[in-house]
């Protein structure tokens, strides 16, 4: 079993933990009302986009999600959340350390003796979700699921989707799909994004991800019977009937939308191993982005 398998099984419990620990970093999350930014870079950026999305949609104060090194400095916030799984990221680094003694800032980690911990005002660490694979899996939902239980929208049914999401066959044929794409609405299109790059990483897939009512505004124009079409959350009507009327396989996310993430993180590591890739090495990558200049 490869690294990303054994960590990507370990999310049910690391979400319950998550939840469970949630109430006790009231005092470093930001407040209701506050007007917030949250930021990361590649997988945590995309989580970054579902909790913005989650925060303001739940009427907490206006948030907003940026990649690290597109933070604009000409706008004001009151707290700028950063997810970092190794701490070490340079860009997540030079933001914190600009932002110091203006803005208020807390960072979500998973290893406490990082730069970040020096840089950042607050820091929580989800050390029980830190990963040995370059692909992020556990920490990216465990951050997202902190945060999910902080804005009050966490339920043990995502835990139990999660472990649906775990054990049960993929829909037949789906490996061998040339083409994925994911569709999200609202809060969902960050989980969207999130697929997609796995599938990337992991399994060197053409693979893209859009929200779900921008799909027919062109995209759907590369759907062929070697494509499949993979919703998360509830799809507009009718798209899923046109999605079928082109030969693509439509994929209903009939799970918690972060239980339906768990089986695109599955997916993406079975289509590695069907093509003899190893998903815990991808391509061009290493666990953390460190620029020397």
């Amino acid at each position: 079993m490869t690294h990303v398998e054994e960590e990507l099984r370990s999310q049910p419990e690391c979400w319950t933990r998550a939840a469970t620990e949630a109430p006790g970093y009231g005092g470093v999350l930001p407040y209701p009302g506050e007007r917030v930014a949250v930021v990361g870079c590649g997988t945590s950026y995309y989580m970054a986009q579902a909790a913005a999305a989650l925060r303001e949609g739940a009427g907490r104060g206006e948030t907003d999600a940026f990649p690290a090194s597109e933070f604009p400095h000409h706008r004001a916030y009151d707290h700028v959340v950063a997810l970092t799984r190794s701490g070490t990221t340079t860009e997540v680094l030079a933001l914190l350390e600009r932002l110091s003694g203006t803005t208020r800032t807390t960072a979500l980690t998973a290893d406490p003796d990082t730069p970040v911990t020096t840089v950042a005002d607050h820091v929580v660490v989800l050390d029980y979700a830190d990963e040995r694979s370059v692909v992020q899996t556990r920490f990216a939902t465990t951050a997202l699921t902190v945060l999910r239980a902080h804005f009050g929208l966490h339920t043990d049914a995502a835990v139990a989707d999660c472990r649906t999401a775990l054990t049960a066959d993929l829909p037949e044929g789906l490996v061998e799909c040339a083409q994925f794409t994911f569709l999200g609405s609202g809060w969902t299109v960050g989980l969207a994004n999130e697929a997609a790059l796995k599938m990337r990483e992991a399994s060197l897939s053409w693979t893209e991800a859009y929200p779900a009512m921008e799909y027919r505004h062109g995209p759907i124009s590369i759907a062929t019977g070697s494509t499949a079409t993979w919703m998360f959350g509830e799809a507009p009507p009718d798209l899923a009937e046109q999605v079928r009327d082109t030969g693509a396989r439509w994929v209903a996310g009939s799970l918690d939308p972060l239980a339906e993430l768990v089986r695109a993180q599955r997916l993406a590591v079975a289509v590695a191993a069907a093509r003899g890739l190893d998903p815990d090495r991808p391509r061009h990558l290493t666990r953390s982005v460190v620029l020397t200049s």
